[in-house]
């Protein structure tokens, strides 16, 4: 993979690198519904985010359009599991699609903080929901999401940040960061498996889930 080389120069990378191998990041069609299912899955499980997605859809018998969610009466929508604030959210998200729109070829023309400023006018939609969508919907290749509780844990891990002050700390993580730039996104992949391994990795286990 294109990116390998650069990464590897990281010795701590270079090792998750060998345990995990490569990614591949997969652009998801419909921003709309992405950013939807993000609302829904935040602060829940991911077997739980599954059964009320699936609740979603069904309400529908496909994949709904934006003016169908719009239509949707909230307390159908309530029905499903979401809170009334994830009901106002996701038809929020729903509604500035109508209205202003947010597919690839209109955000193509944006780079990465015009996008996250474009969005996070929705209300309900953060930076970090924005930063998601940027790695995983958009494919962009070089995003660091610094207010990520599990990225921060990674990196203070793997790079003995521990007994630094807060603020130094974050600027310690910034800092390291940018040297996987232009790389970030795949980086941050690595950080978050390694953090979701632990403390069961080791080197001998290669390319696990």
């Amino acid at each position: 993979m294109h990116y390998v080389k650069h990464l590897s120069k990281d010795k701590n990378l270079a090792k998750l690198i060998r345990q995990h191998g490569t990614f591949q990041l997969k652009k998801q069609k419909n921003l709309c519904l992405y950013l939807c299912y993000s609302i829904m899955s935040q602060q829940l499980s991911t077997k739980v985010a599954s059964v009320i997605k699936n609740r979603f859809i069904d309400l529908y018998g496909v994949e709904p359009t934006p003016q169908q969610i719009i239509d949707t009466p909230f307390e159908k929508l309530r029905g499903i599991g979401l809170s009334n604030a994830k009901v106002n959210y996701v038809q929020n998200v729903a509604r500035f699609e109508m209205e202003h729109g947010m597919d690839h070829k209109k955000l193509s023309k944006m780079d990465n903080e015009e996008v996250i400023a474009y969005l996070t006018r929705i209300k309900g939609v953060g930076r970090w929901t924005t930063e998601m969508l940027l790695m995983f919907a958009l494919c962009r290749e070089d995003v660091f999401a610094p207010d990520d509780l599990g990225l921060q844990q990674a990196v203070i891990g793997l790079y003995d940040l521990k007994h630094r002050k807060k603020k130094i700390m974050n600027e310690k993580i910034v800092q390291i960061a940018q040297q996987w730039s232009p790389y970030r996104t795949y980086a941050c992949m690595y950080l978050w498996r390694w953090k979701d391994n632990v403390p069961a990795v080791n080197e001998k286990k290669k390319g696990g889930k």
